[in-house]
């Protein structure tokens, strides 16, 4: 638990949520500042800011609880498709530094994008390059 953290505070039961799943490690709740109607979030109830700190017992915790709740979100309202996904690190667009997964309830027209729309400033990264990052990826798993 982190004093500082809201999502902590919402474990916690400090802060109120509207809770749609609860487990021993993990909550989720509707977001308070919804992108869709049913905009849920998945957090561990342990405090992990990133999913690089995130025991990988408590990451797969987590990843099943959005395999289980993305269909329940998008028929609780009626949506066609959703859009689920990490926000991991600052720089990423996490504004709460505790693990969190997004699902978003998607549907036709409703302004939202493709993952490929978030950077505009794409890189145009050669064979070579692309070998090099997949070697260095590799390396680091070592």
């Amino acid at each position: 638990m982190s004093e500082n953290c809201i999502f902590c505070q919402i474990v916690a039961g400090d802060i109120p949520g509207r809770t749609v799943y609860e487990d021993d490690t993990v909550l989720a709740f509707l977001d308070a500042n919804p992108l869709s109607p049913g905009h849920t979030l998945v957090i561990p109830k342990a405090h992990h800011e990133r999913l690089n700190d995130t025991p990988a017992d408590v990451a797969g915790e987590v990843m099943s609880t959005l395999h289980e709740l993305v269909p329940a979100v998008e028929a609780a309202v009626d949506a066609p498709a959703s859009t689920v996904a990490f926000n991991n690190g600052e720089e990423a667009g996490q504004e709460v530094p505790h693990v969190h997964g997004h699902i978003v309830p998607r549907f036709e027209d409703d302004g939202g994008r493709p993952i490929h729309a978030l950077v505009t400033d794409r890189p145009d990264l050669s064979d070579d390059e692309l070998d090099a990052i997949e070697s260095d990826i590799v390396a680091e798993q070592a």
